[in-house]
């Protein structure tokens, strides 16, 4: 890098990858512009460099005038925007699809040096899910308006924010039964700072154009994470196979009532998008370029898990001290 600081703007900067991406080029001296659509939340990404070097703007992707502004004069562009789940005017369509071709045209036109976009290892455009077809069909869209951008799709994220490990350990908290959906569904977990060093690493021009499929060191059954996150949180729930096809009617119900609800119910619980994914697997594809192709190496699971999810041990932080003072009682 030269010595005047670069400019990058960075779609999502405040949210869960999203931010570690900022912190981490706050930190090689990056000035930021995180855009969001709430930059009233996200005032704490300012503290991730000195004053005035990392700011939140306001952009809602879905305005293309909007996104125009906030590329601008940046040297880097990164898209961090996605969801989960279709609420209101967020559709996967808009999101995944439209917001990603938008960006990368505002990039290719503002004469942006490097474009990194996050997608998903289940990105197909033949799938069965919509999340899925959505993204395949933004990642074409990235393709055909900046031919050099670099698109990463990681496997599921864990870390301190994640909703997956957080989830369901705090549904161990209340019940002794765990029904899983998909319980052989295979995963290759993907630690959230491994992604940014990955995104970091693009955007510093150190990795070639094309596509990076990110998965941790380990593949694990759906049945195998929940039961690993059991033993850390030091609770006895038992985990049981939902069978699909009662997973697709329940998965209705929490649809209809969302849609039904005017906006005062968001189905976080499961979608029937989300039990489609849950058929296929969600690992790095045999040949896909990776963390090796961008000189880094994962972190495995057992690293990182136990140091955010022990607040849901029945003891919290003073389990390690019960447990021993248990051990002595027992001598």
């Amino acid at each position: 890098m030269s010595d005047s600081p670069k400019l990058v703007t960075i779609f999502g900067g405040s949210g869960f990858v999203g931010r570690y991406i900022t912190r981490r080029l706050a930190r090689d001296g990056w000035r930021i512009r995180v855009a969001v659509r709430r930059p009233n939340e996200a005032l704490f990404v300012r503290t991730y460099g000195a004053p005035g070097q990392v700011e939140p703007i306001f952009a809602n992707v879905r305005d293309e005038d909007m996104v125009r502004t906030a590329v601008a004069g940046a040297d880097a562009v990164v898209n961090c925007v996605g969801i989960l789940n279709e609420t209101g005017r967020q559709t996967f369509e808009d999101i995944h699809t439209r917001a990603a071709g938008t960006i990368a045209r505002a990039a290719a036109d503002a004469g942006t040096t490097t474009l990194v976009s996050l997608s998903s290892i289940g990105a197909d455009a033949g799938s069965d899910s919509t999340y899925a077809r959505t993204k395949a069909a933004g990642e074409a869209e990235i393709r055909a308006a900046f031919p050099d951008a670099v698109i990463l799709r990681p496997s599921l994220i864990f870390g301190p924010e994640d909703k997956f490990f957080n989830r369901f350990a705090a549904l161990a908290k209340y019940t002794l039964v765990l029904p899983v959906v998909g319980a052989s569904c295979r995963f290759q977990p993907v630690f959230v700072d491994d992604v940014a060093a990955a995104a970091v690493r693009a955007v510093d021009g150190l990795a070639q154009p094309g596509v990076y499929e990110l998965g941790g060191p380990e593949v694990v059954t759906f049945r195998g994470l929940i039961t690993r996150m059991l033993k850390i949180i030091r609770r006895p729930a038992l985990v049981i196979s939902w069978p699909f096809w009662i997973a697709r009617i329940n998965a209705w119900f929490f649809d209809l009532f969302q849609s039904m609800s005017m906006g005062l119910f968001t189905n976080k619980i499961l979608t029937r998008d989300q039990v489609r994914q849950l058929r296929h697997d969600n690992i790095v594809a045999p040949g896909a370029k990776g963390f090796a192709d961008l000189g880094l190496q994962p972190t495995p699971m057992e690293a990182e898990l136990e140091a955010y999810l022990y607040c849901y041990r029945p003891a919290g932080q003073y389990q390690a001290i019960k447990e021993s003072a248990q051990k002595l009682r027992e001598i």
